[in-house]
């Protein structure tokens, strides 16, 4: 059974009562806060996923609210891409970077008023940026963590449980596009959205009083369909090509390294942090890319704490940044981030603690 040693600096989200009571066996920390993992039969969770549909807790997603006068001006200083069309209940992901073009997080930036909007960050602190960037501005902004919290519905029956809920509207919603709704008082806003490539929402809870509440009645919801709990899949999310942000990327990854080139807008003003850099970047073309491998050994193998070299002719060449059994494949597969000099098709050799195997780059995603 999985319990949590009582800490200030260790949060809870509004979810976590829920979800132990579904059994959760593991979890991890991500933004100071308990992530949870497995429920005890990780291949069910995964197949649950890919056939049917999931429910998580992803309270670790928070939100960065920016909000006043000049909400839309720092909005567009702290991303790298184009801001100027984005509409209300419009959802954007946004690769944001440092001075030097080095990716710091990967948010989804929702539009929510003229003057407000949130970023839904990955695993650094955007807040402390965002206030530190603003005041350095001289900028008429608040910035605040709102009591926001998001759960996810995923799977390709995910559509189905989410407008059983809200209705048929959710079905007409597009890609990362929101809409608030409330659900037996609950008030929450509805976003297709979700860290995985099988379909899904993302349900913000706005008052964490409730954080039980809209579990079971997702939940309820979805028992019809199967529904379970799980939590974001390794296998699947480096089968869809998916790029963790600060597992497959350090303090020296650029966006163009890890395949995020098309989500930056280089003609965006001179005052955006970071697209100086970009722009540098673009022209000279970057040194390393991001590529799938397949290992030969069938044995599953986890990935370990930390980035494994890749060798070729003696040399280190770059790293697999995350590694995993898929099922789907039946073969252990993960990510290079490894010179430009190596492409689909070369073989490399994984150093996997006191051993080495041979492995094959290929072209991302797997499936």
């Amino acid at each position: 059974m999985f319990s949590v040693i009582p800490s200030a600096r260790l949060r809870p989200s509004p979810f976590l009562e829920a979800a132990m009571a579904e059994g959760l066996q593991t979890a991890s920390v991500y933004n100071r806060m308990i992530m949870p993992g497995s429920y005890g039969d990780m291949q069910a969770e995964y197949w649950r996923l890919i056939n049917g549909v999931s429910m998580w807790d992803v309270g670790v997603e928070r939100q960065v609210q920016v909000k006043g006068k000049d909400a839309a001006k720092l909005a567009q200083i702290l991303s790298p891409r184009d801001l100027s069309k984005c509409k209300i209940g419009q959802g954007k992901y946004i690769p944001m970077v440092n001075h030097s073009g080095i990716l710091i997080n990967d948010p989804i930036l929702l539009k929510h008023e003229e003057d407000m909007f949130w970023f839904s960050i990955a695993d650094s602190d955007v807040m402390f940026w965002a206030k530190a960037i603003a005041a350095e501005r001289g900028l008429e902004v608040d910035i605040t963590e709102p009591d926001v919290s998001p759960m996810a519905v995923q799977g390709p029956l995910a559509e189905d449980v989410v407008a059983s809920i809200f209705g048929d509207w959710v079905r007409d919603l597009k890609y990362f596009w929101f809409h608030d709704s409330e659900v037996e008082g609950i008030p929450v806003a509805v976003q297709r959205s979700g860290w995985s490539k099988q379909g899904g929402f993302e349900i913000y809870l706005k008052d964490s009083r409730f954080g039980s509440q809209l579990w079971n009645i997702i939940k309820e919801a979805g028992l019809p369909y199967g529904i379970g709990p799980g939590s974001p899949t390794t296998a699947e999310r480096i089968e869809s090509g998916l790029v963790s942000c600060w597992g497959d990327t350090d303090y020296t990854t650029n966006p163009y390294e890890v395949r995020l080139g098309n989500y930056i807008d280089l003609d965006v003003p001179d005052d955006v942090i970071g697209i100086k850099a970009l722009r540098k970047i673009h022209a000279e073309g970057p040194k390393r890319h991001q590529l799938g491998l397949i290992l030969e050994t069938n044995i599953p193998k986890p990935f370990r704490f930390a980035w494994e070299p890749l060798m070729s002719g003696g040399q280190v060449v770059g790293d697999m940044t995350c590694c995993s059994w898929s099922p789907r494949l039946t073969k252990n597969i993960g990510f290079a981030l490894i010179s430009k000099e190596f492409n689909a098709g070369d073989e490399v050799e994984v150093m996997r603690g006191d051993e080495n195997v041979l492995a094959k780059l290929v072209e991302l995603p797997f499936l």
